[in-house]
């Protein structure tokens, strides 16, 4: 099926002649209106004529075509765009293709050669595309052609003005395809080689002949298509010929030790190794570009030896044959020992969020306590110790650029409660290798031992980015999978604000990179200022879970997975999402302010809960008041805070289905930042009401009043009943209901 660009509404910049011609015309023969933008200059910018424009518009209408012209410069962004708007109505296609020349050689190049060729290449394309853009966004469609050229690429003897500007293009291109991704606007950039007024001047004239435009111009009408998916590319096309590029960087060294100086010997030293392709990564953007340096320093400064550095290790006793499964899983790295007293549980516990504020969180952070505990997910951290020792570097078979690793996903199983002091020896294994194409991702299994009892397992599972494609395997039995939440309404909602310091402190338990807390690093790592620890927000919603179903009782915690999904900046709310389904609750932790996902696909499973499931509750075909609770979670996790100030109360709600108990909820807007909880509350509820199922709707409907309901006996009341007023903040606004 033919591609087609019917009520596509095109601006193509310099169409005048050569490439610009050829693309105004192959979008207008299928369909498309067009703008036919061209100043009239001559090739060093010289001179003006409406001429070749007028020429080009007139062949597009000969053949049935729509178009327009436009002789303003490109520096006049918005006049090429309000041409557009005034002839056709909109704008979907802007192909960036005006130039000039001023070739000199660079000693020769003047402030105006410089300036003239920036001026039309760079800030030409800038202004045109910043006219185009908001229209774009508004109509969540928009595709965006910059032309870049190999002289850009590779730079070309006498043209150091224009190689400038047209890398400066790609960089601009590279941008607008991120900012522009969610609202379907692509951006992509293409290094023609063809026959025209300006590739004349630097080729023979028998090549230029066979270089024929219409051999670039099919490449420019597929990445404007709708159907294209590209977005952020960088091609060379000619002759037929269509090639896509990319950067690739070869593996690197670290050439320092921690507080040891770093010397330009070192930098000789391991050169050959710098500068070896073998094994090359290819980053695909800032933060993976930048990824490598942010872990180099966070190894560095938390490590201290050779073999605390991965790279250097990895270049000293590396084979450098990539990764070879078979020699790597079941290797054992080195026995750890870590040693900790109350304070490092205390200082854990504040690290993810205890406070004195609750009277309940008590047990956690005095040790005088009479119930002082650990908190279960403090046993990730003496594994963590295990992992971080630099003893990956040398396992055989993994022969990798180890700054690029990420912590994919993590699970946490306990055998007994932990204690609150003591010494964990930890063992650690490689479990398992796999390739995911992009990546390779290691299974690092660790057993955490007090003597001889085990105490704690953790699965770290580890991603490598650019590891991939050595022909391995793409899953493993091994791993603990993560599992997608019930598709119904959580039972239960908790939004807690993290601080400016969470970081900071989370720090103290033992993970020192500075991309959580130094602003210059997290800029490194593109990202606005340093962000929380993944395994902190771990702990928040261990801490959710055990609250809401558990208690506060360690010795009720079992087990939790999850994957790290999104990042999230210290002083960020978190909203932890629960389905309860037997003793596993299926957890999912946003960050509220954005409706990111940080965790998902996470779980905890608890010892023996005796509350029944929602799936276990009898639902007599089922109860219409699940969806009007699952609003009013709704409501509570937007607007807790707010209604625990004007409410403070705890509401539990008994529903009945043909005379039998059904189901239990409970409204928590008393404590933390309120809470939507199926189930029976914990504690003591401060009012209860019984009501069935049916005479529930027919009063959060308003057809039913509650006074009416309560004096005819089909509304219960226990408690205080004063507090039922206060209802009405949550219930109000029936026609949502």
């Amino acid at each position: 099926m033919s591609l087609s660009f019917e009520g596509r509404v095109v601006l193509v910049t310099g169409a005048g002649g050569g490439l610009g011609k050829e693309y105004a015309l192959a979008f207008a023969s299928r369909g498309a209106s067009v703008v036919v933008n061209d100043l009239g200059v001559d090739t060093k910018g010289g001179g003006r004529s409406s001429a070749a424009a007028d020429k080009v518009v007139e062949e597009i209408r000969a053949k049935g075509g729509k178009a327009v012209a436009n002789y303003d410069s490109v520096e006049d962004g918005e006049k090429l765009i309000q041409s557009a708007l005034d002839a056709f109505g909109r704008i979907d296609i802007v192909v960036n293709n005006a130039g000039i020349l001023r070739d000199r050689s660079f000693a020769r190049t003047s402030d105006l050669d410089w300036d003239l060729i920036h001026r039309i290449h760079l800030r030409g394309s800038f202004l045109v595309t910043r006219a185009a853009w908001n229209h774009m966004k508004n109509q969540k469609f928009g595709r965006i052609i910059m032309t870049a050229s190999a002289a850009g690429i590779y730079g070309n003897f006498g043209q150091a003005n224009y190689s400038a500007a047209k890398l400066g293009l790609l960089g601009l291109a590279n941008t607008l395809a991120i900012e522009g991704h969610k609202y379907n606007i692509h951006c992509n950039t293409i290094a023609p080689v063809a026959g025209s007024r300006l590739t004349e001047t630097v080729m023979p004239p028998d090549l230029v002949a066979s270089l024929k435009p219409e051999y670039v111009a099919p490449l420019v009408l597929w990445l404007c298509h709708e159907q294209c998916k590209e977005n952020g590319g960088l091609f060379e096309v000619g002759a037929g010929w269509i090639g896509k590029l990319r950067w690739e960087r070869t593996q690197g060294r670290t050439v320092r030790q921690r507080n040891k100086p770093m010397t330009p010997e070192g930098v000789r030293d391991q050169w050959d190794a710098i500068c070896d392709f073998e094994n090359a990564t290819k980053p695909a953007n800032v933060q993976e570009s930048l990824h490598s340096v942010v872990s180099v320093l966070s190894q560095v400064e938390s490590d201290g030896d050779v073999g605390a550095n991965p790279t250097a290790a990895a270049a000293s006793g590396a084979s450098g044959s990539g990764i070879n499964p078979a020699q790597a899983v079941g290797q054992k790295l080195p026995t750890s020992s870590f040693s900790f007293t109350p304070t490092q549980c205390i200082l854990y516990a504040l690290g993810v969020g205890m406070s004195t504020k609750d009277p309940d969180n008590l047990r956690f952070l005095y040790e005088g306590h009479q119930d002082f505990s650990c908190l279960p997910t403090f046993g990730v951290i003496p594994s963590q110790a295990a992992t971080m020792g630099g003893g990956l570097s040398s396992v055989p078979g993994l022969s990798i650029d180890f700054t690029q690793v990420l912590h994919g996903e993590q699970y946490l199983e306990l055998y007994k409660p932990l204690p609150t002091s003591g010494t964990l020896t930890s063992e650690t294994t490689v479990a398992d290798v796999l390739d995911k194409g992009s990546g390779a991702v290691i299974l690092l299994d660790v057993n955490s031992y007090s003597g001889d009892e085990l105490v704690c397992y953790n699965q770290f599972s580890v991603f490598v980015v650019g590891a991939g494609r050595f022909g391995g395997k793409r899953s493993s039995d091994k791993a603990k999978a993560p599992l997608p939440p019930p598709k119904r309404a959580p039972d239960a909602v908790v939004i807690e604000s993290t601080t400016r310091d969470q970081a900071a402190l989370y720090r103290l338990s033992g993970d020192w990179n500075p991309l959580h807390i130094d602003p210059s690093f997290a800029a490194m790592g593109g990202f606005s200022a340093p962000i929380l620890h993944g395994l902190c927000s771990f702990g928040f919603a261990a801490r959710h879970v055990l609250q809401r179903f558990a208690n506060n009782d360690p010795s009720k915690f079992k087990a939790i997975k999850v994957r790290f999904a999104k990042p999230v900046f210290p002083g960020q709310s978190l909203q932890t999402e629960m389905w309860k389904e037997g003793s596993r609750i299926h957890i999912q932790c946003k960050v509220k302010e954005t409706g990111d996902v940080a965790l998902a696909g996470g779980y905890v499973d608890l010892h023996g809960t005796s509350e029944a499931s929602p799936e276990t509750l009898p639902q007599g075909g089922g109860l219409q008041s699940e969806l009007v609770f699952a609003e009013i979670g709704r409501r509570v996790a937007d607007l807790g805070s707010e209604l625990v100030k004007k409410v403070n109360a705890v509401f539990g709600w008994e529903i009945t289905k043909d005379g039998k108990k059904a189901a239990d909820w409970t409204i928590d807007l008393k404590n933390g930042s309120g809470s939507l909880l199926k189930g029976p509350y914990g504690g003591k509820a401060d009012v209860t009401f019984t009501v069935s199922d049916e005479d529930f709707m027919q009063v959060v409907t308003g057809k039913l009043p509650p006074q009416k309901a309560f004096f005819s006996g089909k509304l219960k009341v226990r408690g205080n009943i004063m507090l039922s007023q206060k209802l009405e903040v949550i219930l109000k606004d029936y026609a949502k209901l």
